[in-house]
């Protein structure tokens, strides 16, 4: 009950009388209707089972709907309730009820508005479609003493779900959404101001290039200029999932830049970074800042949403969840077995069903038949890279600004050996965006093997600062190009070392594993390269093969090729 307090205080006599007269004519009837029992009662409320989900929504809202249109006196002086529903294990001992799923009902209660009902997403599914109700996403919620945040939904009763809830624009297969605050001048010199705006406005132009994001405009963003607002606001007011701010302070020559993504159902920080300089050239400060928040947000916000969808556990929640649950299952670990790469492409293939204009899930199925050409995982290699090139020709014709199009086919490209047509692909993605890390590091890992070795060690090392938390397997590839440059100059001690690090990313990537058995073999240690060609037997049989066969070509001169074949041969990898 709301304001029980205070309502008792100001007429105690009367409210009780009414309590009972809304428990006889309303609560009674409508528990009693619905198959429920109430098996607690407090001074303020009730705790009420049910045998049925979709009873105990249809009848909590009867219940508020009822409440509302008999409780029309004064605002002050009406009676309103909130209600929490969820599904879960209880235990009743003598009067006394016991569970999770008291204490979440019980948590979610609070998070509804007077005269409003809001349930779980375990209970939300359980009534999907079996009800005329309609239900607002509120998001994810963090509840007092609860562990992990709880997916939530409104049930919109006209005005009775809570002012922070989702809007209509995040629902479904909407794109993550950001909006980027004007940062916070903390200096004691007012001209600063338009370097705080300055930086602000080329985030969101930068982040503006990638394709998932859905970027809120600078004038929408910089009306809450001046004004100390919550997360709850910026979500309800724009309509987004993160929000960015920051701040800046400036003492004589140096500057101090503080940046934080916000997660805005939660309230959670994804990412925080402070950034300490030296001023030199202003115009080149705001560049080297806008180009290292956005090339570390951007794989955060990637991090958060597969999180999310993760949590989810409901494979038809949506056509992008679908995608980003591909995704997320192929970097846990999924790329490395064909099993796994089953399994991915029939989630993408889920995915496109439902919205066969999805970018991300052809993303997903183009990069993951890629890979599975990669590690020779079928009898007809070509046809799978033909699938490859389907799926990539599909979303470049979706989305010709897609820069992850370019870069999945530079890699197709690459392996077709048609390398000048790759070059241009990687480097038509990178002027797209040049702070997608992603076609970055595939960029490194191109250039050295068709001989810039240089041009490979500059991408790696910059993919590297931009997005050093990013995925494992990507940020393997940037030490796989290291190691490849090497390898191609008779460094094999260098290669050694970088394809250690490589591998230690990502274990299960052959081509680490191959570059491993040649460099240890040109050293001198075949030894060393035994628990490396195990490895390769273990999950992808036919790799070594195919490169001493010619099947698959990886580098581009004749000679690193033959140098490549020449340490296979050589470290006792063959019978």
């Amino acid at each position: 009950m709301v304001g029980y307090s205070r309502l008792m205080a100001a007429d105690e006599v009367g409210t009780i009388a009414r309590l009972k007269d809304l428990r006889r004519e309303i609560f009674d009837p409508e528990v009693a209707r619905a198959g429920g029992e109430i098996v607690k009662l407090t001074g303020d409320g009730m705790l009420v089972l049910f045998g049925s989900v979709v009873n105990a929504v249809e009848a909590a809202a009867a219940i508020q709907r009822t409440i509302a249109s008999t409780e029309t006196g004064a605002p002050d002086r009406r009676i309103r309730y909130r209600i929490g529903i969820h599904v879960g294990d209880v235990v009743v001992d003598e009067g006394e009820i016991y569970g999770d799923g008291v204490n979440i009902a019980a948590r979610l209660e609070a998070q509804a508005e007077p005269g409003g009902v809001v349930v779980s997403l375990d209970a939300c599914k359980q009534v999907r479609g079996k009800t005329a109700l309609v239900f607002v996403d509120l998001g994810e919620l963090a509840l007092k003493n609860i562990p992990d945040p709880v997916r939530a939904f409104g049930i919109d009763l006209g005005g009775t779900v809570p002012r922070w809830s989702v809007p209509a624009a995040r629902q479904g297969d909407a794109k993550p959404s950001i909006a980027v605050l004007p940062f916070q001048n903390m200096s004691a010199d007012p001209e600063q101001e338009y370097f705080c705006d300055g930086v602000c406005e080329d985030i969101i132009t930068e982040l503006s290039r990638f394709p998932d994001l859905l970027v809120i405009a600078r004038n929408s963003s910089f009306s809450f200029k001046g004004r100390s607002v919550t997360h709850r606001e910026v979500a309800r007011e724009l309509g987004v999932r993160y929000m960015l701010e920051g701040s800046l302070r400036r003492a004589a020559r140096r500057m101090r830049i503080t940046a934080q993504l916000i997660d805005c159902e939660t309230g959670a920080h994804v990412w925080a970074e402070r950034y300490d300089r030296d001023i030199e050239d202003v115009f080149d400060l705001q560049d080297e800042i806008t180009s290292s928040v956005v090339g570390a947000i951007a794989p955060q916000i990637n991090k958060a949403e597969l999180e999310r969808a993760g949590r989810t556990r409901d494979l038809d929640f949506s056509s992008y969840d679908l995608a980003l649950k591909a995704q997320a299952m192929f970097q846990a670990g999924a790329f490395a077995d064909s099993t796994g790469h089953d399994k991915v492409l029939e989630i993408a293939r889920r995915a496109l069903e439902l919205d066969p204009r999805n970018t991300h899930a052809l993303w997903i199925r183009a990069y993951v038949y890629t890979i599975r050409y990669l590690y020779q995982f079928d009898d007809d290699p070509g046809q799978t890279l033909d699938l490859a090139e389907a799926a990539a020709e599909r979303l470049f014709g979706t989305d010709r600004s897609d820069p992850r199009a370019l870069t999945v086919r530079g890699m197709i490209r690459h392996f077709r050996n048609d390398f000048d047509a790759a070059t241009a692909d990687f480097r038509r993605a990178f002027d797209l965006n040049p702070n997608f890390a992603l076609n970055i590091f595939l960029m490194a890992w191109h250039e050295s093997l068709v001989g810039r070795t240089e041009e490979a060690r500059e991408h790696a090392l910059l993919a590297l600062r931009l997005s050093p938390r990013d995925a494992d397997i990507w940020v393997g590839d940037a030490y796989l190009a290291l190691s490849q440059a090497c390898f191609a100059e008779r460094d094999f001690d260098a290669a050694w070392r970088w394809g250690e690090r490589a591998i230690e990313m990502t274990p299960r990537a052959p081509i680490r594993r191959a570059l491993m058995i040649a460099a240890a073999a040109h050293l001198g240690r075949p030894e060393q390269a035994r628990p490396h060609a195990e490895a390769l037997a273990g999950f992808a049989p036919a790799f070594l093969d195919s490169i001493v066969s010619g099947r698959l070509t990886l580098y581009r001169l004749r000679e690193h090729n033959a140098l490549l074949v020449d340490g296979l041969k050589k470290s006792g990898s063959f019978s």
